[in-house]
């Protein structure tokens, strides 16, 4: 896309991602893309704020360039060292030589660790301002968000508050950047919580630190470095940030996400009776057969809804593969403290439920119940499996 103005003087010079198939090597976007917004402002001094991934740089500078030579830019501001952030970096600095950047002193040393650079840099320290002429700059610490180095910036004037990695989300931005009515703003809600349980879920107390810190701070804009640039209802993304971090101390909602695996059908026969079950409850009921659905996209469930039912066959004495997985996952994104409760098919002699309550154990998961059967299920099988998923709805709802 050309460039498009933000406020007069603030341009958004981002670019689309429509290659990368997985963010970070781990997070599918295959289908949904992403950008990487990157924002100039023009105006006695010029400054970048966060640049793009080097793979995309050509196309990032040719727009950069349209507006203003590289050799007349002044600064670089480097909320985050992420290579998706900063990878055109060395280029920029080759055809702007004399260009300072400005980061926290964590960025300056991680600078020197990635890139090699250690000239033209100046430490930057939280509250401190910087004057571009009509516009003035001043930057927020906010570390752990999601890196150590990472920091914000705020325009004074025109009150926006470029927030880096925070309040962002997946998803290219298709012909306008703006959470205006006619844009898909639910489904990059969607992005935004997925981009959340992915990268930012095992820092909630960073994401209320600095929502707190921001309180008192007027913002008409927030402008992140992913995803779309809330200029009408920038209050919205904040409030979806302060709910989703607040997962980590607070009930989740009400809801049950049913994870399965089946090798040869059995389980998954049992599954459908289990989600009758659930729904004879009406408890609202998310199902993923983890065998085809990426972890990416199971998080976000995980994190959000209170229970957890886990179907899956025992497999070599053990719990089926993926499904140890995707439990794991969720470990490691700090999704502790769910109502679980399992089921699964084994052929002569179990193990699964054996593995799965020593992974609930680990993710401080409290284990409500298990229904195991031999082979296929019967018929009375399938009516004990509904009967299971009821029950444990039931349970959630006292």
């Amino acid at each position: 896309m050309l460039p498009i103005e933000i406020k007069p003087g603030i341009l958004w010079v981002g670019v689309n991602d429509r290659i990368t198939e997985l963010f970070e090597g781990l997070w599918t976007i295959k289908e949904e893309g992403v950008s990487y917004n990157s924002y100039l402002i023009q105006d006695e001094k010029t400054a970048v704020i966060d640049l793009c991934k080097a793979m995309l740089s050509g196309e990032y500078f040719d727009q950069l360039q349209s507006l203003v030579p590289l050799e007349k830019l002044d600064y670089v501001i480097i909320n985050h060292m992420e290579p998706d952030h900063t990878g055109a970096l060395r280029r920029l600095i080759k055809n702007a030589p004399g260009v300072t950047l400005l980061g926290t002193a964590k960025t300056r040393d991680m600078l020197a660790e990635f890139y090699g650079i250690t000239e033209n840099f100046r430490v930057v320290t939280d509250g401190e301002t910087i004057n571009l002429g009509k516009h003035t700059l001043r930057f927020v610490i906010t570390p752990f968000l999601h890196w150590p180095e990472t920091m914000m910036t705020y325009e004074e004037s025109q009150k926006i508050l470029f927030s880096c990695d925070a309040f962002g989300s997946y998803g290219v931005l298709n012909g306008n950047i703006f959470d205006d009515a006619f844009m898909p703003v639910a489904w990059y809600e969607e992005q935004a919580l997925r981009y959340y349980s992915n990268i930012v879920s095992i820092f909630p107390k960073p994401v209320r630190n600095a929502i707190a810190k921001l309180a008192n701070v007027p913002i008409d804009v927030i402008a992140p470095s992913h995803g779309l640039v809330w200029r009408n209802h920038p209050e919205r993304i904040v409030d979806l940030y302060q709910k989703w971090s607040g997962y980590a101390t607070e009930p989740a909602d009400l809801g049950v996400t049913l994870l399965f695996g089946s090798i040869y059908g059995n389980t998954e026969e049992a599954m459908e009776a289990v989600a009758q079950g659930v729904v004879d409850a009406g408890v609202p009921l998310n199902v993923f057969n983890v065998t085809k659905t990426p972890v990416s996209y199971i998080l976000p469930s995980l994190l959000t809804q209170c229970g957890v039912l886990v179907g899956a066959p025992t497999y070599e004495g053990g719990l089926f593969p993926q499904m140890v997985h995707v439990m794991e996952m969720a470990e490691a994104k700090h999704i502790f403290d769910r109502k679980t409760a399992y089921f699964g098919s084994h052929g002569w002699i179990g193990g699964g439920e054996r593995e799965f309550i020593r992974l609930a154990g680990e993710l401080k998961w409290e284990v409500l119940g298990a229904f195991n059967f031999t082979g296929s299920p019967s018929r009375d099988e399938l009516i004990q499996a509904r009967e299971f998923g009821k029950v444990f709805a039931q349970k959630l709802k006292s």
